[in-house]
């Protein structure tokens, strides 16, 4: 996707020192550090989806709260939720399924927070026209993340239910997460589906957007906050400060776009501003970005769909099972 689609806490913590001049950072009283948490944060991969989290950290809104992340990238879905599961991490951020998927086999987890409200992933091709109608794949190589990651599993169900066989009528390759856009520029497949910023970067060496996966789904909860059970009951003090952090985060993305492409040009200097202000302008017009942290039902309810379709999940678990918006709402209301 970009090339080093993952990037170390130290390598993270030495951007936000170096943009806190240009960006403005609010400077919280030097006293009032001592009281700042640090805990321990893991992303699936680290891409401008998630751009309300990097508004957040570059903006102070979690510090201003009382709690500092310390991001890391996990290399996908499974891996961020591995992360909390090990205790290695407080908080993951991915595709949210991996709860409903851990307690229907009896296990713990807990979402409180939507990050992604819209499937973050688009067709991206040097070769092909725009595809209007899903049968169009036939015949093609698609290149996505491997199995069960979000963007494998929304090609599969949009792919079975144009009756397409896989294997046989279209065929999909898997390689490692942020790395579909330079498989398909190789020629190892004719379209690569991927989310920003490896977009933009497709587009700016003569690849084009020619499917939207944000509106062929519409309303989809595509990536969650994921906690333990436990982290509910011995920190609620923290997951509010999280919430509120966001919350605050995802009104300044929307209300001041600028700033967002300073904050992602930050977060990406391998790549020109040119890309990184059409990636922003896109996730922006395709409302990809959460604009509340609150965890919309009908939203849950269009990945649930997809994911018992796909028979990753039974359906068992209900929504109050999974979700406990307490902290979002809380968030929200303030």
């Amino acid at each position: 996707m970009t090339g080093q689609p993952f990037q170390t806490i130290s390598r993270r913590n030495a951007l936000q020192l170096a943009g806190a001049s240009a960006l403005g950072v609010l400077a919280a009283p030097r006293l009032a550090r001592a009281a700042v948490r640090d805990v321990a944060f893991v992303e699936a991969v680290h891409n401008l989806g998630y751009i309300d989290l990097y508004v957040g950290q570059h903006a102070g809104t979690f510090e201003k709260h009382g709690i500092r992340l310390n991001v890391s990238a996990a290399g996908g879905d499974t891996q961020a939720f591995a992360a909390v599961l090990g205790g290695s991490a407080l908080f993951g951020i991915g595709d949210p399924t991996m709860v409903p998927i851990s307690v229907e086999r009896g296990g713990p987890g807990k979402v409180v927070g939507s990050v992604v409200q819209r499937a973050q992933y688009f067709g991206v091709s040097r070769t092909l026209k725009p595809i209007t109608d899903p049968v169009q794949f036939k015949g093609l190589k698609i290149v996505t993340s491997p199995d069960p990651n979000t963007n494998y599993s929304v090609t599969k169900r949009l792919l079975t239910q144009a009756g397409l066989v896989i294997g046989t009528d279209v065929q999909i390759i898997q390689v490692t997460p942020g790395t579909e856009i330079g498989a398909m520029l190789a020629g190892q497949a004719d379209v690569a589906i991927a989310y920003q910023p490896g977009v933009a970067q497709a587009a700016s060496q003569g690849a084009r957007i020619v499917f939207d996966f944000s509106n062929a789904i519409g309303p989809f909860c595509n990536t969650g906050i994921m906690v333990l059970n436990q982290t509910v009951a011995a920190s609620p003090d923290i997951i509010q400060s999280l919430c509120n952090g966001f919350e605050e985060a995802m009104h300044r993305t929307y209300s001041d776009p600028a700033y967002a492409k300073q904050v992602a040009r930050l977060e990406f200097p391998q790549l020109s501003g040119s890309v990184i202000d059409s990636a922003i302008d896109t996730e922006l017009k395709y409302r990809i970005p959460s604009e509340s942290i609150v965890v919309d039902r009908a939203q849950w309810a269009n990945l649930i769909k997809m994911q018992v379709y796909l028979k990753n999940i039974k359906g068992t678990a209900t929504f109050d099972q999974i979700v406990d918006n307490s902290f979002a709402r809380k968030a929200a209301a303030s």
